[in-house]
């Protein structure tokens, strides 16, 4: 199975925010080729994950290096990430330097459908939470200015709405 196809797969069960993931489907579909790549222009889709640490009550957020602004792991879809789930996974794995993470059970969390700078429109977030385990120590990457751990509290004073509400979509799930 191609990764856009495990996309399709994932997006037809995610049952939450109906129009959104309808435009996600209809952007793969109108995109076969290309619509989880880089390389389209209309838009393409991408995964994160939050890294939450919920004994502690935190969240582990990133100075992202280009936006400047706190957010959580993410990025662009590679060829050799088997499903969307997995590039989330390894986004995060990567970008908090954390081992042994694992993807918080049921799938994505929310869709977040932002834009960004050209030659690309905007981009089609997947975003999912992940586990931390009980011994993780943080290491940061070079996609990234800071790595930090923030109380769940403290989050809607650094971070954007969308962090917010991935953070409150988590929690719910938690």
């Amino acid at each position: 199975m191609s990764l856009h196809d495990d996309a399709v797969l994932v997006l037809k069960s995610y049952e939450d925010q109906g129009e959104l993931r309808q435009y996600y489907l209809d952007h793969l579909c109108a995109h076969p080729e290309n619509g989880m790549w880089k390389s389209c222009t209309d838009g393409h889709v991408t995964a994160s994950a939050l890294v939450v640490d919920p004994t502690r009550g935190r969240a582990l957020l990133t100075l992202h290096k280009k936006l400047q602004i706190w957010l959580q792991m993410g990025g662009h879809c590679e060829p050799g990430d088997p499903t969307l789930a997995a590039a989330a996974l390894r986004e995060a794995t990567e970008e908090s330097g954390i081992p042994g993470l694992t993807l918080l059970p049921g799938g994505p969390v929310r869709l977040d459908r932002h834009p960004i700078p050209g030659p690309c429109t905007q981009h089609l977030d997947v975003q999912y939470a992940a586990l931390a385990p009980q011994d993780a120590v943080e290491a940061i990457s070079d996609e990234s200015l800071d790595l930090r751990w923030f109380a769940y509290d403290e989050v809607a004073g650094v971070a954007d709405e969308s962090v917010v509400r991935l953070l409150e979509a988590t929690r719910a799930r938690l």
